[in-house]
């Protein structure tokens, strides 16, 4: 867990940046992720190191040659800021022919065409003086390498930085709310699973998390451990910067190799991607149209809208096999309005495919930097229909404050946190299915849906008890006016001839 000094310490670090002129948040975070990747290079480092001390054998595959030792972290992290300064930005001589710096090793990292070369190759040193650079490299070498959880929530916390500064329209999902989609979605070890709009990777780090945990065991076998590292986690995001940090992500969270390209996921450029994943999780952009001619047919044909939120829909009915599963975030809008294209997308997922639920969460689960309505929806794919009742959850906490501050409350607090509720009702849809509508949660039929348009909004289902309020008549409620006057006349007189007896009043 993250701690207020380290938060502090991270505070004190971004202010920094911005009074060095570096006022681009995602300049800022970039940056200091670029650290934080050569920082775990010496761990691995000094893996191989220590393997190769045990075996008494020679160094196989060492990150850093013999040359580059004055490269590594170890050795510049306690050098005056001016010798960093000079290995960041003019390096050594590592041969007759070649110089290296720092930054020229983290962009080596990998296999010469591996994607994640590729995507390092646009990645440049910013850091404008010694003393900054200094600054930064002593923040991140207080911070515990090894705790896993220390580093994903040092990082998660730098990624609300982008967000919470309002900058480059980044929109940054919840970590709890990304963590309960996964908990509800329950990855296995054989899953190949996507984020179509991937941005930081939050989605996949949050699967890699949770598979760590509940099937570490079948992760130790050989084959599942080269899926694991390679062709399970599969993300696609158009913005170079955000897939040079969602690459670094995955590797700060043990995943070496995902799959991910740096292609906008509506495009033609993505059209090969189909009926290949088990598991979608995603929140994908729900602002602006699209150009329409910069659609792939495909989801085109699925769905007849250039709606960015309509589209990814269909994009993700094309890409999941037959039986995939998808947890994805949407506007409310997309659960009731009226055009064709909304109507059409829900009726393709409600009689086409399996619906299986939706969740509506409250507007402020998006703030300090959206006031959004959204819910999720929960489909898999099945070609032959398959839609029965669908589970209804109308969420009005999930454990923070819905202002902008978006404190902590209690969590342990039901009436302040519904996502434990949600998880365990969701385990047990059995016991729903009786439920009335005026519960925070219930089942509606296929019949009652089509009979309602595929209209979605938990609002069109959920019935309220009206408790009715009896008023006195006004002819009572005079008379009682009449009472309490006639009172204040008796208090006032008393109160004028206490005062005559003290021989104060008129005088």
């Amino acid at each position: 867990m993250i701690t207020g000094a380290l938060k502090s310490s991270v505070d004190k670090l971004w202010e920094t940046f911005w009074t060095g002129g570096i006022s681009n948040p995602m300049t800022v975070i970039e940056q200091i992720t670029y650290l934080l990747f050569i920082k775990r290079m010496e761990d691995k480092q000094i893996l191989v190191e220590k393997k190769a001390n045990r075996l008494g054998k020679p160094i196989e595959n060492p990150v850093y040659s013999e040359a580059e030792y004055p490269l590594r972290w170890s050795y510049f992290k306690d050098s005056d800021p001016e010798l960093m300064f000079e290995l960041f930005t003019q390096g050594v001589d590592v041969s007759d022919k070649e110089r290296k710096t720092v930054f020229d090793t983290m962009k080596e990292m990998g296999a010469e065409d591996s994607a994640f070369r590729g995507f390092m190759k646009g990645a440049t040193f910013m850091i404008g003086t010694p003393r900054l650079l200094d600054q930064a490299v002593q923040m991140i070498e207080d911070v515990d390498q090894a705790d896993q959880d220390t580093k994903g929530d040092l990082y998660e916390y730098l990624l609300s930085k982008i967000a919470s500064a309002g900058k480059n329209g980044q929109f940054r999902t919840p970590r709890h709310i990304i963590k309960m989609m996964v908990d509800m979605m329950k990855p296995t070890a054989t899953d190949t699973i996507c984020d179509p709009s991937a941005g930081t990777m939050g989605f996949l780090v949050a699967a890699v998390e949770y598979l760590q945990k509940h099937h570490e065991a079948a992760l130790y076998d050989a084959a599942a451990q080269q899926h694991f590292q390679t062709t399970m986690f599969n993300g696609l995001e158009f913005d170079p910067s955000m897939i040079r940090i969602g690459a670094m992500n995955m590797t700060l969270h043990g995943i070496d190799s995902p799959n991910l390209q740096l292609v906008n996921s509506l495009s033609r450029n993505a059209a090969h991607i189909t009926n290949v994943y088990d598991l979608i999780l995603a929140n994908p952009p729900f602002k602006g149209s699209v150009d329409k001619d910069n659609i792939d047919d495909s989801v085109k044909k699925i769905v007849d809208s250039t709606k960015s939120e309509l589209l990814f829909l269909g994009l993700m009915l094309r890409m999941m096999k037959v039986g995939g599963r998808a947890a994805v975030i949407v506007p409310d809008g997309v659960l009731f309005g009226s055009s064709n294209a909304h109507k059409k997308i829900r009726e393709t997922i409600i009689e086409t495919h399996q619906l299986q639920a939706v969740i509506s969460m409250p507007s402020g689960v998006f703030k300090p930097y959206a006031g959004v309505s959204t819910g999720i929806m929960i489909f898999t794919k099945t070609n032959s229909g398959g839609t029965d009742k669908v589970w209804f959850y109308d969420m009005q906490a999930d454990g923070f404050s819905l202002d902008d501050k978006r404190n902590e409350l209690d969590q342990a607090n039901h009436e302040q946190n519904n996502i434990p509720d949600i998880l365990n009702r969701w385990d047990n849809l059995d016991k729903e299915v009786n439920r009335k509508r005026t519960e925070q949660s219930f089942m509606v039929s296929l019949a009652d849906i089509q009979a309602n348009d595929y209209d979605l909004s938990i609002n069109r289902y959920k019935e309220i008890i009206y408790e009715t309020i009896e008023y006195d008549k006004p002819i009572t409620l005079i008379e009682r006016i009449e009472v309490t006057d006639k009172k204040r006349t008796e208090l006032i007189g008393k109160l004028k001839t206490l005062l005559v007896n003290q021989e104060i009043f008129g005088e």
